[in-house]
């Protein structure tokens, strides 16, 4: 399943924090240097939804495309909610 999420790096720390648009908004504790900050939204999403998660798109925007494998758009949302 393909997440699109909007992060705000530098966050006192890291949650989900509802929606952005159509996106998941996610503040992460991580800087946005070095890949961190993408490394930390990849951790939290993995932890929620019990599945891998990869980032597609957007490593150095806010608006970001995580790739979760192996769970249902329904298993997703239950877990995220």
């Amino acid at each position: 399943m393909l997440v699109r999420c909007w992060v705000v790096p530098s966050a006192s720390r890291t949650e989900l924090k509802g929606l952005h648009g159509d996106s998941l908004k996610i503040r992460v504790a991580a800087p946005p240097e070095g890949g961190r900050a993408n490394a930390e939204v990849c951790k939290l999403l993995s932890e929620v939804s019990a599945a891998p998660a990869e980032l597609v798109a957007g490593s150095t925007n806010r608006s970001k495309s995580v790739l979760l494998r192996g769970v249902s758009r329904q298993e997703v949302l239950g877990r995220l909610t």
